[in-house]
């Protein structure tokens, strides 16, 4: 007989409708219980999604084997049921209070859960330290011209010096600019030199990280430090007419491992 039926059977005893009130209070409270567990395997299964979709987009293609295992175990289903069949438990799940004391394996696996939030949480600690990598990369890679102006001279291999009179490599770019204009750091980093260097003038050098250093010539005054830390768009120094130069102007290089680079190849086309 039901709970219900004994609570309200005139014939029954006292004690046994004590022990239908508990009963079907506890019924009550596994059928609440089961329903917090569904909602539950539904909200884990969404940010399993969302954390597949944030670990394509932070570049990273292989999944732990914790985070399989815990997609494979859908809310409660033994790991290896597929789809098709954990739709056919939730369609035919019978009522609480049978499972609770008959079909235990249809019920919401508590422990299952457990672990797949816990994989799921494991993979979003190591997709958010990807990103932040990512994101600190491209805040330290020059992307915007270090100061307003016309480019006066092209990156090259081989050009005539307009004083020394010879062929040489051109190993940056020329942006002529009026006198004491501002010059900004392309990206962060840390300033590695300030120094008088011979043709190039007042000269400073930032390490960007990632093998990404550039180099800023003939500069009237230098604001920053060796051992600074600039970000993108802070003034480091103002364009003057120092070294070996026909005009104010600035002379401005990038170098990634070791090698010259176009910078223009650094600057997003706003930036120009």
């Amino acid at each position: 007989l039901t709970a219900a039926v004994v609570l309200f059977s005139p014939w029954a005893t006292p004690g046994a409708r004590l022990v239908a009130r508990a009963n079907i209070r506890l019924e009550q409270e596994i059928s609440r219980l089961d329903a917090s567990l569904s909602q539950l395997g539904d909200s884990i299964a969404v940010l399993a999604v969302r954390e597949a979709q944030f670990r394509t987009l932070a570049g990273i293609t292989s999944v732990d084997s914790a985070v399989r295992l815990a997609s494979a175990t859908a809310a409660g289903a033994p790991a290896g049921t597929s789809g098709a069949n954990q739709a056919s438990l939730g369609a035919e799940r019978p009522r609480p209070f049978a499972r609770f004391f008959g079909n235990r394996a249809a019920r919401p696996d508590a422990n299952a859960l457990i672990r797949k939030a816990s994989a799921l949480s494991s993979a979003f600690a190591a997709v958010s330290d990807t990103m932040a990598l990512k994101i600190e990369k491209l805040r330290n890679t020059p992307s915007i011209m270090p100061t307003q102006g016309w480019i006066v001279g092209a990156f090259s291999s081989s050009r005539f010096h307009p004083i020394l009179h010879e062929m040489r490599p051109h190993e940056g770019i020329d942006v002529s600019a009026a006198s004491g204009a501002p010059i900004v750091a392309p990206a962060g980093g840390t300033v590695i030199k300030v120094d008088v260097e011979g043709g190039y003038g007042n000269i400073v050098e930032i390490d960007h990280g990632n093998g990404i250093h550039t180099k800023y010539a003939h500069c009237a005054r230098i604001i920053v430090r060796i051992g600074q830390h600039v970000d993108r768009g802070q003034m480091i120094a103002t364009v003057g007419n120092t070294g070996l130069s026909v005009g104010p102007h600035l002379h401005y290089e990038i170098v990634v491992n070791g090698a010259h680079v176009d910078p223009l190849k650094y600057v997003l086309p706003d930036g120009l």
